[in-house]
Parts: C-alpha cells; sequence; structure tokens
C-alpha cells in the first residue's frame, strides 16, 4: 500500500509545530537554563510564533510554508539557532517543491536535505550534545525503516523513537560545542536544550503527517 499526504497542506502542518514550540516554550527555557542562557524556549517561540503569524490564512504548499518557517527564524531567533534552523528547514524546503503528493521516498529526501543542508554550516555531529543527537539518529532510521520496505506510518514511528533516544542521550553526555562545552564535565546530568526541541519537531511533524496519510 503507497501512503502519502498532499504537498499542498503545508500551511497547517507547519502550523502544528508552531503550536508545538509555543507551547514547550517554559519547558524549552527551562532545559536550557541548566547549563546555558535558559532562553532557547524564548527565542524559538519568539521565531516559530512569527511564523504562524504570517501564516494566517494562508494556503501554502509545504515547500512553501517551509520557506516561511526559514525566514521567520533567520529573521527572528538571535544567536546561532537561527541559522541552524533555518539551514535545516530549508533543506527540507528544497526536496518537496512542485511535490503534490509526499511519500515515504519524497519524506526521506526531505530529511536527509534538511540534514545535508544543516551540516553545510555545522560540523557538529552525533555524541557532540546538541541538535544533531535527535536530528541525525531520526533520519537514519527513518531511511533505514523505508529501505526495508516498511509502511510510512511505521517508518514514522522509528523515527519519532530515534529522535527521542537521540535527545535522551544527551544527558550521559558532556557538551563539546557551544556556551555550555566551557562547563566541561558539569555538562553531564542534563538534556540539551537544542535536542530536546529537535525532538519536539520531528515528533509533531511526524505526527502531522501520519494524521494525513491517505492511500
Amino acid at each position: 500500500m503507497n501512503q502519502s499526504f498532499s504537498g499542498t497542506d503545508g500551511a497547517s502542518i507547519i502550523s502544528d509545530l508552531v503550536e508545538v514550540i509555543v507551547a514547550n516554550r517554559e519547558y524549552l527555557s527551562e532545559v536550557d537554563g541548566a547549563i546555558g542562557d535558559g532562553d532557547h524556549g524564548i527565542n524559538m517561540a519568539k521565531g516559530f510564533a512569527r511564523c504562524g503569524k504570517n501564516l494566517e490564512g494562508r494556503e501554502l504548499s509545504l515547500a512553501e510554508a517551509l520557506d516561511e518557517l526559514t525566514l521567520s527564524l533567520m529573521e527572528g531567533i538571535g544567536g546561532s539557532m537561527g541559522p541552524l534552523y533555518g539551514s535545516l528547514f530549508i533543506g527540507m524546503a528544497d526536496q518537496v517543491r512542485g511535490c503534490q503528493e509526499i511519500d515515504a521516498e519524497i519524506f526521506a529526501r526531505m530529511l536527509r536535505g534538511g540534514l545535508t543542508s544543516l551540516q553545510d554550516i555545522s560540523d557538529a555531529g552525533v555524541g557532540d550534545k546538541c541538535l544533531m543527537d535527535a536530528l541525525i539518529p531520526a533520519v537514519e532510521a527513518f531511511e533505514q525503516a523505508h529501505s526495508r520496505d516498511t509502511e510510512f506510518t511505521e517508518a514514522l514511528r522509528e523515527m519519532k523513537l530515534a529522535a527521542a533516544r537521540g535527545r535522551d542521550s544527551t544527558r550521559d553526555l558532556v557538551a563539546r560545542i557551544g556556551r555550555a562545552s566551557r562547563l566541561g564535565e558539569r555538562s553531564l546530568g542534563v538534556l540539551d536544550a537544542g535536542a530536546v526541541s529537535c525532538c519536539l519537531i520531528l515528533t509533531r511533524l511526524a505526527d502531522s503527517a501520519e494524521a494525513r496519510l491517505h492511500s
């Protein structure tokens, strides 16, 4: 059974991502406060909420909505997270331009495109205690599931599980990049805020896609 969702439903899909980040504003800042500046949730919610306002009343393709999110984050978030997440989402957008239907093959390309775009500006990887600890395993889990001809729904579930495991793994890591790296061993024992926000985004993206799947 070949499952897919409409590539013309972009505004509502990205609005789902806006909702989950805004709802977790305080939690993300609380996580960040343990070893960072405590403003991750504030900044992320600011950028995503800006996107939400720009999406109101509009019908956009998934690529167009991802473009809008990219622009909102690049212009609305200070520090490193705007460019990092902006690169992720523009890389995703480039892989779904002109796609009327998004099946598992295109979704896998979208995920990989986002990761590749992010890797163009960042050398961070798994083990560095950052968003890559959630993102890379999630992308690889979806690709591996799809390569086994797993149904789209199951591949999405495997992606979510991998993102959550990656997020949780950061609790036992020493930060090797960013401001938290200056803490050394003191960064042990707490989650990385970027990995937490990335997991929230990937989980909601998977749920949003699954809710719209049709045969």
